[in-house]
């Protein structure tokens, strides 16, 4: 089906606040999205729902982080008067509409999705552990998408394949039914290093489960003190050794937040960031002047955050009811979408006066 209307959706679980990985990955960019003018809709909410199938045991971690995540989403600079921010959980019609995915979708298909089968080893889940909420995560994904009709979803790369099983049921349904659904597309974003951000420790993601992460609401003195613990070459052993830019954190780091103009402004000698790797990768520059740069450039970034998230903070009640009308304003499609839906799978019947007068007119033979 075309989409008439151009609509960002995309989302996080509310486990935990979000760290700088989630900003390089996806929320800068939903920021410039929604300043832009360019989408007709924009809808970002929390996967609560989808949190609790790993945490089933402890809603209250859940319950917690609703409110971190929305403080975080404030400060980073989503506007409630511009984007749609909800809770999954308080729209119904995300599981009516899972639960007609389901029926779309084999069992083998999701196993040989890459992304779940990267999370459940992640989580330790094995066999017969792995709950069926979290096993089915792609297809609660898909209604997540498709009951807004979204046309663009900004994730990271690990998300790819959660888009492509999605257009798969999108396909699917349409091909059954009719055009009814919208079938969407995956927003990358556009600075290489920002596609995974990896850990501090040097670790492949960013993880809040593997303690290596800066999160956007850290103080000033608890970043530094991460970034002065970062993992960068451990062949580079004296200033003068030649440095390694490959896996090297520091590197990955700068390469995501930082600006030539920046670099020129702390450190003269150097007219841009490729200027200072090249005298890195030659010998003569030390990993704790690189670090001091980035800890310069984290911290503007950063500080913004920290002062709006403070004056938010303040009125925690307000964001709890921005939180509300958010859900009511996407009930409003989520409702207006399944009786689409319905109306495609036939069974719209108290709506189908047709229908209605049809059996009505056979059974009065």
């Amino acid at each position: 089906m075309e989409a008439k209307e151009k609509v960002i959706l995309t989302g996080d679980r509310p486990t935990g606040r979000l760290h700088i990985g989630h900003y390089v990955g996806s929320l800068r960019r939903r920021v410039e999205l929604q300043n832009s003018g360019l989408y007709d809709k924009i809808f970002i909410f929390e996967a609560d729902a989808q949190a609790l199938t790993d945490n089933i045991e402890n809603p209250e971690k859940v319950r917690q982080n609703v409110v971190e995540v929305a403080l975080d989403y404030l400060a980073a600079g989503l506007d409630p008067e511009k984007s749609t921010l909800f809770i999954q959980s308080q729209i119904p019609e995300l599981c009516e509409l899972s639960f007609y995915f389901m029926d779309l979708v084999s069992v083998s298909r999701l196993q040989r999705n890459p992304t779940v089968k990267t999370e459940i080893q992640m989580r330790g889940f094995a066999g017969e552990s792995i709950p069926v909420g979290f096993f089915t995560y792609p297809i609660s994904q898909a209604a997540d998408i498709t009951l807004f009709k979204a046309t663009t979803v900004p994730v990271g790369e690990d998300q790819e394949p959660m888009l492509e099983q999605c257009r798969e049921i999108v396909r699917r349904f349409n091909f059954i039914y009719g055009d009814t659904l919208v079938e969407p597309n995956i927003l990358l974003p556009d600075n290489a290093a920002c596609l995974r951000l990896p850990g501090t420790d040097g670790k492949a993601k960013m993880s809040k489960s593997l303690g290596n992460c800066i999160y956007l609401s850290d103080p000033a003195d608890e970043v530094s003190k991460k970034v002065k613990a970062m993992y960068t070459d451990p062949t580079h052993l004296q200033v003068s050794d030649p440095g390694h830019l490959e896996g090297n954190t520091v590197f990955t780091y700068l390469d995501a937040f930082c600006s030539d103009d920046q670099v020129n402004a702390m450190f003269p000698e150097y007219l841009s960031l490729q200027e200072m790797k090249d005298h890195y990768t030659r010998g003569g520059l030390g990993d704790m002047k690189c670090k001091k740069l980035l800890m310069s450039v984290l911290q503007d970034t950063l500080e913004p955050m920290r002062v709006r998230r403070a004056e938010f903070e303040k009125d925690i009640p307000a964001v709890y009811e921005i939180l509300r009308k958010g859900c009511e304003k996407a009930r409003e499609t989520a409702v207006q979408t399944m009786d689409e839906v319905r109306k495609a799978m036939k069974i719209n019947y108290f709506d189908d006066a047709a229908l209605i007068a049809e059996q009505a007119a056979r059974f009065a033979k």
